[in-house]
């Protein structure tokens, strides 16, 4: 398999063109129905996404299906403009699909072909003539997995090999982007975690840009480099993954025993702790000065008490804290002050963010 760099796909991107992968500028798309009115899938949206693992996450129904479907110009947008590879969606959409890679999020595999056949067909699709397409199926059916099993009627397939044949169809063509609608649907947890591990191998491997749409951001958030959160059709933020995940202004600190005494402590030394499973959260203040004062008031008050220190560090942003308020800012999401300090038994306070969903997995995706 070559790299993007090498791609068969088609010709450079124009010389005009930014280093993003993907630019959009007020994107919006509203549907009209006689029964439900007009509904707005994408409402204002303006991003510029860098080369890389993109995660775009965000609840059944926030607009991630309807964004894809606009960046392979399937569909127009209402208003708004958007790029693929430095492509317009609108006036270029057929130069864009011959060089992006597509798995859609539903099962639309045909039962009654081998997956040998179907992958060189798709490859037949995208331009490869017909001995270097059946090689191309060849080798996209190893990458992911099936190498053994490519003989087989698709319509004999588990659910998981089926989801790795869409994926085989989408990487056929030597993609410059992939764009991936819930690759893990439907997959059980290890099932999910070897999807993951293929494509994090494809975007490192052929540098290929992956585009990976998903409600659990548990699960994506382990192999991207960037990430796009949407809420309701409208951005919450765009971001590299270290700065969705840099340092807060709150600084947790953990005792073995007697964690009730020091938050007490600390509120007679004027700070408002909060309870997080064993840890306390202590928000530092805004000046290097006032983190000075906030980290002495913190060991003085464990000192006095004799307490074993455990822990005693900055604490770092949670990408689902994103989606835990509309009102989210990077250095605000810690509601401080209002807590009780009684036992709490043994909780750790780590919360897992492994599967975390954004949304229900029943609403309908528009």
């Amino acid at each position: 398999m070559t790299t993007a760099t090498t791609s068969t796909a088609g010709a450079a991107v124009p010389a005009s063109a930014s280093a993003a992968v993907i630019e959009a500028s007020g994107l919006t798309k509203r549907y009209s129905g006689a029964t439900r009115g007009a509904v707005t899938a994408l409402d204002g949206l303006t991003l510029s996404v860098p080369a890389g693992v993109i995660g775009l996450v965000g609840a059944n129904g926030a607009g991630k299906s309807t964004l894809i479907k606009i960046l392979l110009g399937l569909l127009a947008p209402s208003s708004g403009s958007a790029a693929v590879l430095g492509y317009d969606v609108v006036d270029q959409a057929e130069r864009i699909r011959t060089l992006v890679g597509y798995m859609p999020e539903h099962d639309c595999l045909p039962p009654d072909v081998t997956a040998t056949e179907f992958v060189t067909h798709m490859g037949r699709m995208d331009g490869l003539p017909p001995t270097a397409a059946k090689e191309r199926a060849a080798e996209s059916l190893r990458h992911v997995g099936l190498h053994e099993e490519r003989y087989r009627l698709i319509g004999t397939y588990s659910t998981g090999m089926k989801q790795r044949v869409k994926l085989a169809q989408a990487l056929v063509g030597d993609p410059r982007l992939m764009l991936l609608d819930e690759p893990t649907n439907g997959l059980d947890p290890a099932g999910r975690e070897a999807m993951l591990d293929l494509i994090e191998r494809i975007g490192s491997e052929f540098g290929i840009s992956i585009l990976v749409a998903s409600h659990l951001l548990g699960e994506i958030e382990q192999i991207c480099d960037s990430l796009v959160a949407i809420d309701s059709g409208k951005l919450l933020r765009a971001a590299s993954m270290a700065a969705f995940t840099k340092a807060s202004a709150v600084v947790a600190v953990e005792v073995d025993e007697g964690t009730a005494e020091l938050g007490a402590a600390l509120r007679a030394a004027g700070l408002s702790p909060a309870r997080d499973g064993r840890a306390l959260l202590v928000r530092l203040g805004a000046t290097d000065a006032e983190a000075d004062k906030v980290y002495d008031a913190i060991r003085d008050a464990v000192a006095d008490l004799g307490l074993p220190l455990n822990r005693l560090e900055r604490r770092r942003h949670r990408v689902e804290e994103l989606f835990a308020d509309e009102s989210f800012e990077l250095d605000d999401r810690i509601d401080i002050g209002t807590e009780d300090f009684e036992p709490r038994g043994n909780e750790t306070g780590a919360a897992s963010t492994t599967g975390t969903a954004t949304g229900s997995e029943t609403d309908d995706e528009h």
